[in-house]
C-alpha cells in the first residue's frame, strides 16, 4: 500500500510541475492585437514545452529592447518547415503575432519573415492560437 501511495504522489508532483510549464495562450497574450517587431536576433532555442526567440529591437525613439518570442513546441515547428538552424544570432527578422497582455515586450509567434522578406516556415492562421 505504501508504494502505491508513493507511485501515486510521484505521478501527481509530475503531473503539477509539467502543467506549470505550460501555460494557457489566453492568459498571457491578446488574441484581438496583432503587432509587428523587427530586429536582430539574439538567440533561438528549439525547446520544449515552446520554442523561444530573443530579439533586440529599437523602439520609436531608437533605444534598443530586449524582445522575447515565444513559438510552439519543435515537434510543431518542424511540421511547420522550422529546424533549429532556422534563425541564428545576427539574423535580421520581422515577427508578427499576439502581443502580452501585460504589456511587457513578449510576443507569440504568427509569423515570420527574414530581413529580405522571405518568410520563416508556414506562417500560423490568426484565428488559431496554437
Amino acid at each position: 500500500m505504501k508504494r502505491v501511495s508513493a507511485a501515486i504522489a510521484a505521478t501527481i508532483a509530475a503531473a503539477a510541475s509539467s502543467v506549470g510549464a505550460h501555460h494557457s495562450f489566453a492568459v498571457f497574450f491578446d488574441p484581438n492585437r496583432v503587432v509587428s517587431i523587427s530586429g536582430v536576433v539574439t538567440d533561438f532555442r528549439f525547446v520544449n514545452p515552446h520554442g523561444e526567440i530573443g530579439l533586440i529591437v529599437k523602439n520609436k525613439a531608437g533605444a534598443a529592447e530586449t524582445w522575447r518570442v515565444e513559438t510552439n513546441a519543435p515537434v510543431i515547428l518542424r511540421r511547420r518547415g522550422w529546424s533549429p538552424s532556422s534563425l541564428k544570432a545576427g539574423d535580421t527578422v520581422t515577427i508578427e503575432g499576439w502581443p502580452s497582455r501585460d504589456g511587457k515586450h513578449y510576443i507569440r509567434l504568427l509569423k515570420a519573415a527574414r530581413g529580405d522578406g522571405s518568410i520563416i516556415g508556414i506562417p500560423f492562421e490568426q484565428g488559431a492560437q496554437q
